[in-house]
């Protein structure tokens, strides 16, 4: 069985809420398929008798392949908070390749993919019928991870060393709460801007300046999940924005509430029927 990954949130939004409906495991892909896939991941759930659970997400600037019991799909990086609805009883199995992992498989800018969807047959061809199949005869992820890797395996283009370049930027997005601009990527990785543009358009799908704000924004939301801060002009500060009103509106834009509404306690909201 593959070891589960370190399990972060990685953009869903009020996590230890979402871990009383659901369970959330990630699992390391091998080391031939490293250099495209981030991890596998597996949530299922048991809401028998209970109401529906609405769970938020903020996107992250990867593809993924999603298998759920009645429909499949390649799903390009979403540019807004998306909302999965979970009810009764069931389990979505998922592959999450690296920012511009999936650009060598599909051989397109992934900007044209960008909130849109793709089906398993146009990068996989005929074994994608067979593929899914077999990974809805399966319930277990270690089953479900060889039949994947197999597939990829079978279909694996060549290496493409831009994407290690991407994955170096996306990092220090990630780590670096000081990074707010797009000229700082430039300087500190020695790019023309235009040439990062395109980068990211060509491989990301979402341009550098949306992955700066979506991080920052998922900093401040899960700030608030942990109850580390909820100042927010001191939030606004820390993240780079010029001022509190313009940090509130960017949040709202992406999250769909203002930080005050999203910073309630789980028992005072609508609890998502």
């Amino acid at each position: 069985m593959p070891n589960p990954t370190q399990n972060r949130s990685m953009g869903i939004l009020q996590l230890s809420e979402g871990e009383k409906k659901f369970q959330l495991r990630r699992y390391a892909p091998s080391e031939k398929l490293q250099h495209f896939v981030k991890h596998y991941w597996v949530v299922s759930w048991d809401l028998t008798g209970q109401p529906p659970y609405l769970q938020d997400v903020v996107p992250n600037p990867c593809v993924n392949l999603v298998m759920e019991d009645h429909r499949s799909g390649i799903y390009g990086v979403s540019s807004r908070m998306y909302t999965k609805r979970i009810e009764g009883k069931g389990q979505v199995f998922g592959v999450k390749f690296h920012p511009g992992g999936f650009y060598p498989f599909v051989r397109t800018a992934l900007s044209n993919l960008t909130d849109q969807s793709l089906a398993l047959e146009e990068i996989f061809g005929a074994d994608a019928a067979d593929y899914e199949q077999q990974l809805r005869s399966s319930a277990d992820p270690a089953d479900r991870i060889a039949l994947t890797e197999a597939l990829f395996i079978k279909h694996l283009p060549p290496l493409d060393k831009p994407i290690i370049l991407v994955n170096q930027i996306i990092d220090r997005i990630k780590i670096d709460r000081e990074l707010t601009k797009v000229e700082q990527i430039c300087d500190t990785f020695q790019l023309n801007k235009r040439k990062l543009q395109r980068l990211f358009n060509q491989y990301v799908g979402i341009s550098p300046k949306w992955v700066i704000k979506l991080y920052r924004l998922q900093n401040a939301a899960e700030a608030m999940d942990t109850g580390r801060e909820y100042d927010t002009l001191k939030l606004s500060a820390d993240l780079g924005f010029y001022d509190q009103s313009h940090f509130i509106k960017d949040f709202k834009s992406i999250i769909g509430k203002t930080p005050d509404e999203y910073a309630k306690p789980a028992a005072l909201q609508d609890i998502r029927a």
